[in-house]
């Protein structure tokens, strides 16, 4: 009995390698018949199972002589484009190369040319869904869907993002701005005119953008702790803002959108019925959140559903529940005199479509947001010549007057075209919330690509990666000179918002490229008066028909709060961990410098830490302390010669 064990044990054994070798040759060879630069892996670093383990083997893997690993590792690492930028397109020689392991072949690239071609050629790259397929757990949607399919969500899901939704943004950014500034200050802050220090900054902006996304996107007021709900809000809607459980549900809304992304690597992984009875807290968090997340959107649906049918006009803003209930309940047949059977008008969303695509909007519509005005507040931190800068061009433009005044057809151009622009400009280059965008090459047949006037074949379903954080920092796409604060070759791992104002090598303006129109703000991402990249050198929103549809709406609310808080205030690095409030008080102006240069240092480092689950960010518990003080009181970032 024990023999034979062995022996089938053996069989699989053998059948095992003989297929992991099998698989690997036939990579390899699919690899030089391209002609581009390739290496070889052990297994496929998209692995699920290498993902989940890669922490186990990399130290042990590291034991081993450097050579051994040292021109392959990297690419095995989470996050390798945004820790180590440059250095292994430069190792390999290459903007693009293949990586070939015994199961998969997979492109990587940063070349201006190749992402501009992938993103602009739909049909023949189309968007690997396939890596999306777990984001389908509350129903596909537009982020998860291809071809056809795709076009009708995208249609339907598009109605809402126009100038008109824009300027409704702007204003309730610009109030969400005041209420998150009430809080940060209190009335301790008021008397003093400094906060003490804040360690929930990147909570309060993720609470800042879904109170925005809520209310524009969805109607719904979700307040600041100490606001109360308007006396006359609708008693429906009433219960997605309160600061308590409403009956029924043991999580606010607000609370159970936050729980459902803290926790979505567990609920996109295990099934429902298995994080029930997990005796784990992740497990239990992860259910109870998801549990209320759909609950509360059920009842939102239901209850969209009921005004549609009842002929209630559309809500104030975009509204972009009730665009998508009206897709499926709104009347859709017409009946022809000369027809016995209606005819259908235009396709509909299934209700778990509905619900999937506005889980995604709300995603999209307020996580990415939210890392994008966390990090641009923590680099003007950092960079204190930044801030003045910005706070200079935000005194020309707004001076002192009343944020609820301001006109946003006259303000939002000026000020996307200011430093206001660049800074958040800056932040998408250096820090994209999505860092590699996943193609794929049709399965149906290979494709010729012309990478600096060589041609390529690509075999076809070859799964591609384009490395939008390498792009954003390669020197052959972007204006650079030496560093002045690390002494490199270039500057373009730091922060700078003067870059937007350098001019491009090719003065020669390229043309926006008119194609079929597939809904959503059609305008360049970037300021027309600011630096124009390459196409396909910057993709913080990607680029082509498949470009966020959010993109517009995203830069006029980050336009609106950082005018907003740098009218009035400044944000400076929170100095306890290196001296008391005593001691900063009672130093002169080289010390103060000597112990801000310290949480400069220690700022970065920790920024240089952030990794991806859904989007770029800060995760397991770190956070860099900030102060945000009123103008006149800074401590640090007024001094000149801190930049």
């Amino acid at each position: 009995m024990a023999y034979t064990l062995l022996a089938a044990l053996g069989v699989v054994v053998a059948v095992a390698l003989y297929r992991t070798i099998a698989g690997l040759r036939k990579n390899i060879a699919k690899a030089r018949k391209t002609g581009l630069v390739y290496i070889v892996t052990p297994v496929s670093p998209i692995s699920l199972a290498w993902q989940l383990t890669f922490w186990i083997w990399v130290p042990l893997i590291k034991l081993l002589p450097k050579s051994q690993w040292e021109r392959w590792l990297f690419v095995m690492l989470p996050e390798w484009g945004y820790s180590t930028g440059q250095k292994h397109f430069e190792m390999l020689g290459s903007e693009t190369f293949l990586v070939a392991s015994p199961t998969t072949l997979q492109l990587y690239t940063q070349s201006a040319e190749v992402i501009h071609t992938m993103t602009q050629r739909r049909e023949i790259f189309p968007k690997d869904v396939a890596k999306y397929t777990v984001l389908d757990m509350f129903g596909s949607n537009v982020l998860t869907t291809e071809g056809a399919l795709w076009r009708m969500h995208r249609k339907i899901t598009s109605a809402s993002f126009n100038e008109k939704n824009a300027a409704h943004t702007f204003a309730e950014a610009i109030s969400q701005t005041r209420g998150m500034l009430d809080m940060w200050f209190g009335p301790e802050g008021e008397k003093t005119g400094r906060t003490g220090p804040i360690r929930t900054l990147e909570h309060d902006t993720m609470t800042w953008a879904l109170n925005i996304i809520g209310y524009v996107g969805f109607g719904l007021r979700l307040l600041w702790p100490g606001q109360s709900l308007p006396k006359d809000i609708d008693p429906r809607l009433a219960k997605y803002g309160s600061l308590k459980p409403p009956a029924g549900h043991t999580l606010t809304f607000a609370d159970s959108v936050a729980l459902t992304l803290e926790r979505i690597v567990s609920i996109m992984i295990l099934p429902e019925s298995i994080l029930r009875i997990l005796p784990f807290k992740f497990a239990r968090e992860a259910y109870k959140g998801k549990i209320n997340y759909l609950q509360y959107m059920d009842e939102f649906l239901r209850d969209k559903a009921d005004e549609t049918l009842a002929g209630a006009p559309p809500s104030e803003g975009m509204d972009i529940m009730g665009h998508l209930v009206q897709s499926s309940y709104t009347p859709t047949t017409t009946t022809l005199p000369s027809q016995k059977k209606s005819t259908p008008t235009h396709p509909k969303l299934t209700d778990s479509e509905i619900i999937g695509n506005a889980f995604i909007m709300i995603v999209a519509g307020h996580e990415t947001t939210a890392n994008t005005l966390h990090f641009t507040l923590l680099e003007l931190a950092n960079n204190p010549a930044a801030q003045r800068r910005l706070q200079r061009d935000i005194d020309a433009l707004l001076g002192t007057s009343d944020p609820s005044t301001w006109d946003y057809e006259r303000l939002v151009s000026p000020l996307l075209a200011s430093h206001v622009g660049a800074c958040v400009n800056e932040t998408l280059r250096l820090m994209p919330p999505v860092t590699g965008i996943p193609k794929v090459v049709t399965p149906e047949q290979d494709q010729v690509i012309t990478i600096d006037g060589k041609t390529h074949v690509l075999p076809a379903g070859l799964a591609c990666t384009l490395v939008a954080v390498c792009a954003q920092r390669n020197p052959r796409w972007w204006p650079t000179r030496p560093s002045e604060r690390t002494g490199k070759a270039d500057d373009l791992d730091e922060f700078l918002p003067e870059r937007w104002y350098r001019v491009r090598k090719d003065a020669e303006e390229e043309k926006e490229e008119v194609g079929e129109d597939y809904g959503g703000f059609q305008g360049s991402d970037v300021s027309a008066a600011l630096y124009r990249p390459v196409r396909g050198s910057y993709i913080p929103f990607s680029d082509g028909p498949r470009s966020c549809l959010g993109r517009r709406i995203a830069m006029v609310e980050m336009g609106a709060v950082l005018a907003v808080i740098f009218q009035g205030y400044s944000i400076e690095l929170d100095v306890g961990e290196w001296a008391g409030e005593k001691e900063v008080e009672g130093m002169g102006a080289e010390e103060r410098r000597e112990v801000y240069r310290k949480a400069q240092e220690k700022s970065r480092a920790v920024i240089r830490e952030a990794d991806s689950i859904l989007t770029l960010k800060l995760h397991g518990g770190r956070h860099v302390p900030v102060r945000f003080v009123k103008r006149g009181g800074e401590r640090f970032v007024s001094d000149p010669m801190l930049s």
